[in-house]
């Protein structure tokens, strides 16, 4: 039986507009599971990623509650909040948001020197022992400028799993790289998950999809679908995308 990592129970968000409410995530009630792939998708506006971001403490709900390691992330203070993302989440993003002056290995260790739970010693083994992982390595002394966009997005999840995050969140990793590199990076995710990480990702790609355990379709800022997959095989890639395209046509994607 699955365990859960993660609840949220009536997930709400809303702002004002010219004298009303728009509403982008209506009373969702959902459990992130622990070693899951799970990938939220759904069309553009339908709240993937406010519900990525509310879900993770980085934007406050409206309403209703998401319940973490026995604490409620909707009331926890600045503070706590940050401590939780430096201890128990990572994150990875569309755009990299890499420091421009600091080299590739710089950029991951800062993570593992917040965290404050290793020595600067550790933090630069694991760094680089992650690079190397990312097959990265011959590159960790150049700057984010000098390196192509896909290695500076396997140096983004380098840093994101430095500190061993609990459950690793990805909001569209691969929207802004090629074919090749959104490969690469997707490979990575998929070898992170099989080695036990917890994966909560937002995608409009099908290609990126295929990829997880477990699928939420996301309309009108409710959870309308569901589809539970295997774990990913490369052999049965084409099989697998046939499958989540017939259940994306059966929700009118």
């Amino acid at each position: 039986m699955k365990k859960s990592i993660m609840t949220a129970k009536g997930l709400s968000k809303s702002f004002a507009h010219n004298g009303g409410q728009v509403h982008i995530l209506s009373g969702v009630d959902l459990d992130i599971y622990e070693g899951d792939f799970t990938v939220i998708m759904g069309a553009s506006g339908s709240g993937k990623s406010t519900m990525l971001y509310a879900l993770s403490g980085m934007d406050r709900a409206t309403a209703g509650s998401v319940m973490y390691g026995g604490k409620d992330i909707v009331k926890m203070s600045e503070r706590e909040l940050a401590g939780l993302r430096h201890s128990d989440f990572g994150f990875i993003f569309q755009q990299m948001h890499l420091v421009s002056n600091l080299t590739l290995i710089e950029n991951v260790s800062v993570s593992g020197y917040l965290n404050k739970k290793r020595s600067a010693a550790e933090v630069r083994e694991k760094a680089e022992g992650l690079l190397k992982r990312m097959n990265i390595d011959h590159v960790k002394t150049n700057l984010p400028s000098q390196v192509s966009g896909g290695e500076q997005q396997r140096c983004a999840i380098a840093r994101a799993v430095i500190n061993e995050p609990k459950l690793l969140f990805a909001d569209e990793p691969t929207g802004a790289l090629n074919r090749r590199n959104t490969t690469e990076v997707l490979d990575l995710l998929t070898d992170l998950n099989i080695n036990g990480q917890s994966i909560l990702m937002v995608t409009h790609d099908v290609r990126a999809a295929v990829r997880a355990t477990r699928l939420l379709y996301l309309s009108d800022g409710s959870v309308m679908g569901e589809l539970n997959l295997a774990r990913y095989d490369s052999a049965e890639e084409k099989s697998r995308e046939a499958q989540v395209n017939a259940w994306l046509a059966s929700l009118e994607w």
